[in-house]
């Protein structure tokens, strides 16, 4: 028997780096995936798809995102089974009980509402564990999987979503016990867990059996293996678990180790050599030292890339940065009165090479800026 696991697409997630051009890419794509989803299953041959949690990105979107998201849905040629998370959990204003959602529903598109075991196939039961509010109190997916019964020639499904006990979250509330879990599969009550919220394809436990499938579509920067899908192969006595690669874009992060004279051309050729830059978001922050030129050089390169990615993050306070000002750099600002008096004195009090001098040193490198720019 074989399944797509998926999770987490997060349909209508916005991100604030993003320009209106970026956002709508961004966007597309979280639908696209969907489609893409759909070969994938006809490759492989699966009987079903599970969706383990957060399928949308909250419970307030727009209709015309909702209504595009289950067309693509229906354009997959098996059933879909999706269970709401925290992001799109089942509170008074669920989005699973709207009308946009009810009219565009597809035949093949399932919601898991409730604990209750639904037959897939005459050997295959899923069951479900959804949020039924935006915050658990308890670990519900223990407490389910702890009265199952034992199977016999037939498969069982579990479908959870939330943090995990092994992955060092078991102080969060309404962690999922993977002790309990991995106790039902050694008993034969449930022979596959399919969980979602960790945006990284993740196998949990011992038994091989217990995954997170991550983000189709990468969300953020510390995502270690996002942007896939699960294939799962069950068998009586086995079981086997291929990630596929679906997602288009990538986030990248990156300390640049420059020096004087250099910090332009160290960053040309990291972005340089950076591919599908369309698709890529970028963070960058630099390390060592530079002049008050290369400053600026450094920020007009950023400006100009910005127009080819998807977006370019630089955070100025996480920089660890010298700005060592070099002789005549000021020769040609013709200031006069306050505006060099306070230069002057800029220049004095970022002379000083200890903890103390770094704010006088950033704030000389934005006066000379704003100087230069007029």
């Amino acid at each position: 028997m074989r399944f797509l696991h998926t999770a987490d697409w997060q349909i209508g997630m916005k991100r604030h780096f993003l320009d209106e051009d970026a956002q709508s890419r961004f966007s597309d794509a979280r639908e696209t995936v969907i489609r893409r989803m759909g070969q994938v299953v006809q490759e492989y041959d699966c009987a079903f798809v599970v969706v383990a949690g957060d399928v949308f990105e909250s419970n307030l979107l727009r209709p015309r995102t909702v209504q595009r998201a289950l067309d693509a849905m229906g354009a997959i040629s098996v059933p879909v089974y999706l269970l709401p998370g925290n992001h799109d959990h089942l509170g008074p204003s669920t989005i699973y009980h709207s009308r946009e959602f009810i009219e565009g529903k597809p035949a093949n598109v399932h919601v898991l509402d409730s604990d209750a075991s639904v037959s897939v196939l005459d050997h295959v039961e899923l069951v479900g564990v959804p949020w039924l509010a935006k915050q658990l109190v308890e670990d519900r997916v223990g407490n389910v999987v702890k009265r199952l019964p034992r199977l016999s020639g037939a498969f069982r499904v579990v479908i959870g979503h939330g943090a995990t006990s092994s992955m060092g979250d078991s102080d969060v509330l309404g962690v999922i016990d993977i002790d309990l879990v991995e106790e039902a599969v050694r008993q034969n009550r449930v022979q596959y867990v399919a969980l979602g919220d960790r945006h990284s394809t993740t196998s949990v436990g011992s038994t091989g059996r217990i995954w997170y499938a991550g983000a189709p579509e990468p969300t953020d920067y510390d995502e270690t293996d996002s942007g896939q899908v699960l294939v799962v192969d069950l068998r009586s006595d086995s079981v086997e678990v291929k990630p596929v690669q679906v997602g288009t874009w990538r986030f990248v992060e990156r300390v640049l180790d420059v020096q004087l004279n250099s910090a332009e051309m160290v960053l040309e050729q990291f972005l340089q050599g950076i591919p599908d830059k369309a698709h890529t978001i970028v963070k960058v922050n630099f390390r060592g030292a530079i002049s008050l030129n290369d400053q600026l050089r450094i920020v007009a390169s950023l400006d100009k890339w910005r127009e080819i990615f998807g977006a370019i993050e630089r955070h100025e306070h996480r920089d660890q940065l010298a700005i060592l000002p070099e002789s005549g750099e000021f020769q040609d600002l013709s200031l006069s009165g306050y505006a060099e008096d306070a230069l002057t004195q800029l220049i004095e009090l970022a002379s000083r090479q200890d903890a103390e001098g770094q704010p006088y040193r950033d704030a000389l490198a934005l006066y000379y800026r704003l100087a230069k720019e007029g």
